[in-house]
This record gives C-alpha cells, structure tokens and sequence, in this order.
C-alpha cells in the first residue's frame, strides 16, 4: 500500500473498463478474477456467491449475460463494489465473450478515451501517478517515442511498452492534459495499443523535493 490510494483501479472500475472494451452487441462475458491472498480468495467467493461463482486453482470464475439468463452487468458491479469497500484487491479478466448472430466488428476505444476513463476511476485529490503506453506493434516503437516525448517516456519491460510519471498540480510528470494530447497524437497516427495507470499517489505535499518517488525492480521512478 502506498500513499493514500492503495489500489489503482478498483474491481468495480475493472468490469466497466472491460465492458466498454467488449463487442457492441455482446451476449455473455467469462470472467477470472485474480485475488492476492487466500482469505480474501475465500471471502470474495462468498461475496459472489449469487453469481454461481466457482474456483479453479487460484482464480474465481463467473459471467455475466447482458440479457436473459445469466447475471445482469449491474450486479456485477454492485457486488464487485461489495469487494471494494471491504478492501479486497484484486485483478478481473475478460476470459471469454460471445456476441449476438451477425454483429459488428467490436468497436475501437482510442488511446486518448481509455486515458480519459481511467483518471476517471482514480480519488479527486490523486496528486501523482506511474502510467503504461503498450503498444501493440513493436513497429510503432520509433514513432511513438516521438510523439510521446513531451511526457519523458523511457522504454520498459518490453520492446513497446513505455513508461512515465504524471502529476495533477505539481512536482515531476506530465500534466494529464498534456498526456491526453499526447495520446491523441499516437491516435492520429492510428498507432494502436493500450493505457494503464501502475501506480497512484493522493494528496501529496512535497517540501523542497519534486515529489515522492517509486522503487520499482530495485531503481527509482
């Protein structure tokens, strides 16, 4: 746990990311829920139990059907908010979907809205945040790395994925409007991938430093 916001995206605020994700006309959803410890594995099962949850190995199964049988997205989210407030963390993934006879292509979410929707999950006062650019072609790396320079991206973990700080009022990273533009560059350029936010900070009050910093794989952040 660090800072005053211990959890980055909130279970609840995963389901609604994976549900914008899916097809637009979507039937059933698979769901695998990831859960840290055995206590809150066998507590987040309990909770879940109207869903007809089952276990396999370390991860809670269950779905979601968006109509007819099956438990509505609304319970879901109502009791992934169960999960929430008792301060069970965890990670949900789409493992599965299906969509109804002759759908659509699933449509795209640029770079730019899933940015948008994920500082909409995050506490009114987050002061400081780590943030993931995945691109999902290694052949965008050179060109991305330009239009991602205003924020100091560094290359990490990977041959596409960059990494940088934000910070909402002050101290060091990038504002979030100047990510956001930055974002739609990459989306102009029709450069796909992905946005996450590792890490999350609120409130904080640097005296004569530019800010907290992370230790992450032994190096600071």
């Amino acid at each position: 746990m660090e800072g005053g916001y211990p959890l980055v995206v909130r279970l609840a605020g995963q389901w609604q990311r994976i549900e914008q994700e899916l097809p637009e006309r979507w039937e059933e959803a698979g769901l695998a829920l990831s859960v840290g410890t055995e206590p809150q594995r066998r507590r987040a099962l309990s909770l879940l139990a109207t869903l007809n949850a089952g276990r396999s190995r370390d991860e809670i199964r269950f779905r979601s059907a968006r109509r007819g049988a099956g438990p509505a997205p609304a319970h879901i989210r109502r009791l992934l908010g169960q999960l929430d407030a008792e301060g069970i963390e965890g990670h949900l993934a789409l493992v599965s979907s299906t969509e109804a006879p002759g759908a659509a292509a699933p449509p795209r979410t640029s770079l730019a809205e899933r940015w948008r929707a994920a500082l909409a999950q995050l506490p009114p006062d987050w002061s400081d945040l780590y943030v993931e650019v995945e691109l999902f072609s290694s052949d965008y790396v050179e060109r991305g790395a330009l239009l991602l320079s205003p924020v100091n991206p560094a290359l990490s973990g990977g041959r596409s994925v960059f990494r940088f700080r934000a910070a909402r009022l002050f101290g060091y990273g990038a504002s979030p409007d100047m990510v956001g533009r930055c974002l739609e560059r990459l989306d102009e350029a029709e450069i796909r991938g992905n946005v996450r936010i590792l890490r999350a900070l609120s409130d904080t009050k640097p005296v004569a430093t530019q800010g907290p910093v992370w230790y992450v794989g032994g190096k600071s952040v």
